[in-house]
């Protein structure tokens, strides 16, 4: 869809064209009357004539894009352009932007503060359309920002009739939001992005800005070590990314042949490699679905990002605006949602049965992010959080009903990116081959390693020092163990690199505390997270960001918990992949490392779904032929009985490392204590090969201290 994104679809009837056509076109000039008007008073007067400004600068990046001017824009110019649209919401500026919930409530007062904000960022979504060449798009956003200025055209109007506007703004284009994004997931001909990738030169750095995102030295860092690397490692890198999804298909027994389509997720700056996994993904049958991780309040869930990114330009204004649907989210409101979601796969049952999964390239590398709370942000009542779970819960299942779990697969890799540190290329260089270990050795070793913990009846995991980690997970009983296992030998197919087992635990016996001095989850970091266990679920929280332990246990709740009152432990698992560990110690990166390596580090407790969720029935089984069938807990098991109440469409890793750990064991019912882990070594015999990189690390430690360094 290169040529025509953004216009009014060809299909459409003709009189649906001219009427967003002449919509399109009576807003813009309305917009230009609006910032020369003084028809509204102060302090609203200047807020308006900036929202009217910003709209209509998206509108000439459309006309520029649309007429071919664009593209003869040189880089200086088009980086100009790209920090003047996002300018406004940097941390040097954030503090007096409208987009600052906390300064537009200073400015406006409490409820028409967090009204104009909340307007404001929605605006912002529109920087996707007018690169998107989305006229229709940019209609509804021009004519939202009309109808609230109108209204203060007379004087200053009640919140709550402003309220309204957003309400059914939300609910009106829904459909038309909801119904675009499921779509662009399903349907390859409506990649913008995909053509991008395969279509612009990408020799010339100027194509990273025709995506629209904010572009950092990290993705033009990124981009131009791309483009220094030889054909044959990048080919190296694109087939260990595109490989571990095949198999992935094949480890689990689906059907790879029954899909036609590929869900590609990643940070902008990847593109060559990106480009080189699609010709290994066509030559499997597959077409690329790439789409833009979610602008709009109606798509967005919190400050996950699905799809591609490029830089995020305040990570606090993110956070800000994380529950902006707060402002008018009812029940109605998400049956609507959830209409919506189920007629448009019924629609699209056909090509939603030809889906195969994402595969996603994720990044690492950049400056850790503790949040600051505003009490000016938009929250959800207790009320609205539990319609936002229940729309998740409720939504996922429609999704499961027509792209079905036990069909699909997925794959996860990661890169640094430059802001790492001056070891940049280095650090490249050595993720790669962390990317690229031997799978073999690993899952001879990870079997020895479950031979042992296939005659236990729990694991006994015990913090050292200041690590307070004192907690037992109950194992499943085995009933055939000549041909039953507890543990999954994970070998670098989905989940690149090598290096772990894992279980879904039993709840009933799972008990203790699980604690970790600093840990980075999903872009933001904890300090001192510990969780409290009984009988399998979280009873009890906190972490040690905030000085007020009241902001400490929220930022859990809603990070963590993802705002569930409670959460099961939904995976246990021990990391092996002490290469990725020393490298993590070495370079000083440890808190940096994406959960995705970072979890191959020590052992790992996920809360939330098992790693089997949606897929409980499909046989899985380990190398060595034995079926793993510890993949449900009594929760999940629920799925037969109400799905809602058996999934939670969350799951987060928290790792231990190596250095807080004092003991890893297993207890048979005999009482047996066989060790795995001693002062954060290995010493299961046959497993002590995986010391020899900490060894190494240690012995060069040595060195370099008496030498001074």
């Amino acid at each position: 869809m290169s040529e025509n994104q953004g216009q009014i679809p060809e299909g459409a009837p003709e009189s649906e064209k001219e009427g967003y056509q002449e919509r399109y076109d009576l807003s813009v000039a309305r917009l230009k009357e609006m910032q020369a008007e003084d028809t509204t008073a102060e302090p609203f007067r200047d807020y308006f004539r900036q929202m009217a400004g910003f709209a209509l600068g998206l509108t000439e990046i459309t006309r520029q894009i649309m007429d071919g001017s664009w593209h003869k824009l040189s880089l200086e110019e088009l980086q100009e352009g790209n920090l003047a649209l996002y300018a406004d919401i940097l941390p040097d500026h954030y503090e007096k932007s409208y987009a600052n919930p906390e300064y537009a409530v200073s400015v406006f007062g409490e409820e028409m503060g967090k009204l104009l904000s909340f307007l404001y960022t929605e605006l912002r979504g529109g920087i996707a359309y007018a690169f998107e060449c989305r006229p229709d798009y940019l209609t509804i956003l021009n004519e939202l920002l009309i109808q609230v200025y109108n209204h203060f055209e007379g004087g200053i109007p009640k919140p709550e009739s402003i309220q309204d506007i957003f309400y059914w703004y939300a609910s009106d284009y829904c459909d038309v939001f909801l119904t675009d994004r499921i779509e662009e997931q399903l349907y390859p001909m409506q990649s913008f992005a995909a053509d991008v990738v395969l279509c612009e030169d990408l020799d010339d750095e100027r194509y990273l800005y025709r995506f629209g995102e904010y572009i950092t030295e990290n993705e033009l860092g990124t981009a131009r070590h791309l483009r220094s690397l030889p054909l044959e490692t990048l080919k190296k890198m694109a087939d260990v990314y595109t490989e571990g999804y095949r198999i992935g298909f094949i480890n689990t027994g689906k059907d790879l042949s029954k899909k036609s389509v590929v869900d590609i997720r990643y940070r902008l700056g990847f593109e060559r490699v990106v480009k080189l996994a699609i010709e290994n993904f066509e030559k499997m049958g597959l077409a690329p679905v790439i789409y833009r991780a979610a602008s709009s309040v109606v798509t967005k869930r919190g400050q996950r990002k699905v799809g591609f990114w490029g830089a995020a330009a305040n990570k606090q204004y993110e956070y800000d605006h994380r529950q902006d649907e707060a402002l008018f989210l009812d029940k109605r409101y998400m049956e609507r949602k959830l209409d919506v979601v189920r007629h448009v796969y019924e629609e699209s049952k056909r090509q939603a049965a030809q889906y195969a999964g994402p595969a996603l390239i994720e990044t690492f590398g950049e400056n850790p992010f503790s949040p600051q709370v505003k009490k000016e942000a938009n929250t959800y009542t207790e009320a609205q959080r539990s319609l936002s779970l229940a729309y998740d819960s409720r939504s996922g299942q429609i999704t499961n009903q027509y792209i079905k779990g036990e069909e699909r697969s997925f794959t996860i890799i990661a890169f640094p990116v430059p802001e790492i540190g001056e070891q940049y290329a280095e650090i490249f260089d050595e993720v790669i081959r962390i990317n690229t270990l031997d799978a073999k050795l690993y899952e001879t070793v990870q079997q020895r390693m479950i031979d042992a913990l296939d005659q236990g009846e729990y694991v006994h995991v015990l913090g050292k020092g200041k690590n307070e980690t004192d907690i037992r997970v109950k194992l499943h009983t085995l009933e055939d163990p000549e041909k039953e296992t507890v543990f999954e030998n994970c070998v670098a197919d989905v989940n690149i690199p090598v290096g772990e087992i894992f279980t879904s635990p039993v709840l009933e016996g799972t008990q203790g505390v699980l604690h970790v001095s600093r840990v980075y989850l999903n872009e933001l970091q904890y300090r001192n997270l510990k969780l409290t266990f009984r009988e399998g679920r979280i009873t009890d929280y906190t972490c040690s960001n905030f000085e007020n332990e009241e902001d400490n246990r929220k930022y859990v709740s809603d990070n963590v918990l993802h705002d569930h009152p409670t959460l099961p432990l939904g995976e246990f698992a021990i990391g092996t992949n002490t290469t990725a560990y020393v490298a993590g110690r070495k370079y000083q990166i440890e808190e940096k490392l994406p959960i995705l390596i970072a979890e191959k580090t020590g052992p790992h407790f996920a809360v939330g779904d098992t790693c089997y969720s949606w897929s409980e029935d499909v046989r899985v089984y380990n190398p060595n032929g034995k079926e793993i069938v510890a993949k449900d807990n009594s929760i999940s098991r629920l799925r037969k009985e109400d799905p809602e109440k058996a999934y939670f469409q969350c799951h987060t890793d928290i790792t231990i490392p190596y250095e807080e750990l004092d003991e890893i064991s297993v207890v048979t019912k005999e009482g047996k204590r066989i060790i795995l882990l001693k002062n954060g070594r290995f010493v299961l015999p046959g497993t002590e090969v995986l010391n020899e990189p900490l060894e190494r690390w240690e012995k060069d430690a040595e060195g370099r201290n008496c030498n001074g360094q």
